[in-house]
């Protein structure tokens, strides 16, 4: 079964495969007519649109058939993707993430573009070139980081103790910590080694204090009460929610937001993979209007964000908080 980013990319891609399946069939069909024997030829398998040109009324070239008449004749009825579900898909957006869908007329049939998310290759045939989506998605994997201690022999991390785990709620910008990766709601399993599963918080950055300058090794999970939802502008440039202090208060309905199960109630922690803790409304909102057409958001229930920062002030994060764009 087919996994997709956004339930946008579902319904285009089934779309695609529908033009495509259209194209085979009326090829097939035009085969038929014309005394082929059953089946299509190897030239058809290989390259079904060029196949069905030649095939079409008069001769078919490859203009003719994105003609209204050859799609008549075809049986053709599909919509137009340049404003599909009020999206707005421009021909550059089309152009890199869904060949298929221009070039049908220079005989050419690709596959759907794929993305891998969560170490699983997932369809995403408007999504897939999305910067956005690579660098905002969860995985929940365990990796391993070694960091260092800055000048002021620290990490650049404060951590909270959630259910017998231990959670990164706080990551200083141009810091050790900062620079080797970790981010907000990063679980710490193991410091050089120390299962630290039950730790209090000050035990964990006792740990810390006592490490050496060099070759500090952090294994985590990457944000396990976290997950991201990739959302896709209308031709106003909406998503379609609404949010106060970063927390989202109101779905739009029928809106891109809705569409792909956005809830509220629910913090905004990244936008596009870019930290957004304690920024003001306005420059969350700034960030989303100049992301671009497709929008990946990094949320948490508001329950847990408000448990993990309860001592901390915002003023304190705000200073603090690594708002850094990420690499990928």
């Amino acid at each position: 079964m087919s996994l997709y980013p956004s339930l946008e990319d579902m319904q285009v891609d089934k779309i695609l495969q529908s033009q495509n399946a259209a194209v085979a069939n009326a090829a097939a069909a035009q085969q038929q007519q014309l005394g082929y024997p059953q089946g299509p030829p190897p030239a058809y398998s290989a390259n079904p649109y060029s196949q069905l040109s030649a095939l079409l009324p008069g001769g078919g070239g490859v203009g003719s058939y994105d003609g209204d008449n050859s799609k008549k004749a075809a049986g053709f009825a599909y919509p137009d993707l340049g404003d599909y579900m009020g999206l707005e898909l421009s021909q550059e957006m089309i152009a890199a993430n869904m060949p298929e869908y221009l070039h049908r007329n220079a005989g050419q049939l690709e596959a759907s573009p794929m993305t891998s998310v969560n170490n699983v290759n997932m369809v995403a045939p408007i999504s897939g070139d999305s910067v956005g989506l690579r660098r905002g998605q969860v995985t929940n994997g365990i990796r391993e980081l070694v960091l260092c201690k800055g000048s002021d022999k620290k990490v650049g991390l404060r951590a909270q103790a959630i259910n017998k785990g231990v959670f990164v709620c706080l990551v200083v910008k141009n810091s050790p910590a900062a620079m080797a990766g970790l981010r907000f709601g990063d679980q710490i399993l193991q410091v050089n080694g120390t299962l630290v599963a039950g730790f209090s918080v000050d035990d964990v950055h006792k740990l810390l204090k006592k490490s050496d300058k060099n070759n500090i090794s952090l294994v985590v999970r990457d944000r396990p009460f976290e997950r991201a939802i990739t959302l896709h502008k209308d031709s106003a440039g909406s998503v379609g929610f609404q949010f106060n202090d970063g927390e989202i208060t109101a779905i739009v309905k029928d809106s891109s937001a809705a569409r792909n199960g956005l809830l509220i109630d629910h913090q905004i922690l990244e936008v596009n993979g870019q930290n957004v803790i304690a920024m003001k409304d306005k420059e969350i909102s700034k960030i989303i209007s100049e992301g671009g057409q497709l929008i990946t958001l990094t949320i948490v229930p508001s329950m847990i964000y408000k448990v993990m920062m309860k001592k901390l002030s915002t003023s304190f994060i705000k200073g603090k908080m690594d708002h850094s764009i990420p690499d990928f």
